[in-house]
């Protein structure tokens, strides 16, 4: 029979229990949730084909999958056939906001597999273990906040569907704050939904964000692959006209593509990112709008006003306003642009042909300290830290990253005093 003492006790816990729902079956006291967003195509999709005809000479029904390093590639689709597929429709009436210009091709449904869980994101295992090794759970205080890397996060229900993730992890964890990790473009994403939200809403549900090699303004290279394609399972680059062309049409038709390319906003002229040996003019960043026009692609400029420089991050109104522990890479020759014989869409990228300087082996250094316009913010902190010699997608399962994402997950968040409104 219990004593008095023990009954006390036990009362006492179950009154804890009552007043804390959901944290009988959370992780351990103390832990921060973290919610990962990926990198570009680092997502899985499933893509579902009914009746197709958008794509003559393709299958007209079946499906496959589209991320990088995806390990059951089809034997059905082919690449261009895939690429032909996932290529947008864009609908350019004025009356109509930018973002509902994009649809599928009819018949072409994309949807994320297994969206919130670590399976949706393969790519992370190295980081899912580490962080299992200190006593996290999958799919519970570690989720992935995955997208369709065509589409921007102001399409597709990425906010609210975002929002809802973070919540629900929140909630599910005994209601602690969670920390938003991104790798790549993800980390524009993560931005996003910090900037789409209330300061009341970041103050209860985010304890911190941690971008690793964040692609905030955008990179030169992609300037280039609307002209060259680039093949998503291996981002290599395609090796046949007709594979080209197929895939450099579905990166004109994206608005990620635009939103990923270097912002003259940021690079200005600091770099080449195209260079036409027709005619041996050379276009920077700030040249894009002749580049689209030299290259007859009106509707490419329209989508490139509207999305390049999309994601704002560089002055105060679009500070995060949140603890930030930043990563980069550097130390690594990179490509930032090519040399082409001229510009017409669909053409086989010679390596000899690249424009490098330095940066991560994928994102230049221009790219990678952007983030230092975070330093201003008044109250949270921010760090970067420097990886020489690690490239772009060994950083996020290098050890001494994951050591310090650890050590910053156990890292209470700064309370700071409301800055205004928002």
């Amino acid at each position: 029979m219990l004593d008095r003492s023990w009954m006390r006790v036990v009362i006492a816990v179950l009154t804890l229990l009552a007043a804390f729902p959901g944290t009988a079956g959370a992780s351990q006291p103390g832990r921060t949730p973290v919610v990962l967003f990926p990198a570009f195509y680092l997502t899985r999709l499933a893509v579902t084909v009914d009746g197709q005809t958008a794509a003559p000479g393709c299958p007209r029904s079946g499906g496959f999958e589209e991320w990088f390093r995806n390990d059951h590639p089809s034997t059905v689709f082919s690449q261009v056939c895939q690429d032909r597929l996932l290529t947008l429709r864009y609908r350019g009436s004025p009356a109509t906001p930018m973002p509902s210009r994009f649809s599928n091709q009819p018949g072409v449904d994309v949807r994320i597999v297994g969206y919130g869980r670590t399976d949706s994101a393969p790519f992370y295992e190295p980081l899912y273990r580490r962080l299992e090794s200190a006593g996290y759970v999958r799919d519970a205080d570690i989720r992935v906040a995955g997208y369709d890397s065509r589409l921007t996060p102001d399409m597709g229900g990425f906010l609210q569907r975002t929002r809802e993730l973070v919540e629900d992890t929140y909630r599910d964890n005994g209601n602690r704050p969670v920390h938003l990790i991104g790798h790549s473009n993800g980390p524009l994403y993560a931005q996003y939904l910090l900037t789409h939200t209330t300061r009341a809403w970041r103050d209860k549900y985010i304890h911190g964000f941690t971008p690793i090699a964040g692609n905030f303004p955008g990179q030169g290279l992609l300037y280039a692959v609307l002209f060259t394609g680039l093949n998503v399972e291996d981002f290599g680059y395609p090796t046949t006209r007709e594979n080209a062309r197929s895939s450099a049409l579905l990166y004109l038709s994206a608005p990620s593509s635009y939103m990923s390319a270097s912002d003259p906003e940021i690079f200005g002229d600091r770099e080449v990112v195209v260079r036409d040996v027709s005619t041996g003019r050379a276009y920077t960043p700030r040249d894009y709008p002749r580049l689209f026009a030299d290259a007859g692609l009106p509707v490419a400029k329209e989508i490139a006003d509207h999305y390049i420089g999309f994601i704002a991050f560089a002055d105060a109104r679009s500070f995060p306003e949140v603890d930030v522990y930043a990563e980069r890479g550097s130390g690594l020759a990179t490509v930032v642009g090519a040399r082409l014989p001229n510009l017409t869409v669909g053409q086989v990228a010679d390596a000899k042909g690249s424009l490098n300087r330095d940066g991560d082996g994928n994102q230049e250094d221009i790219t990678n300290e952007a983030v230092l316009a975070w330093k201003a913010m008044p109250c949270h902190r921010f760090g970067l830290t420097d990886n020489s010699g690690v490239d772009h997608f060994t950083l996020p399962g290098n050890q001494n990253v994951l050591d310090r994402l650890l050590a910053h997950l156990e890292r209470p968040r700064s309370l700071c005093p409301a800055q205004g409104p928002g």
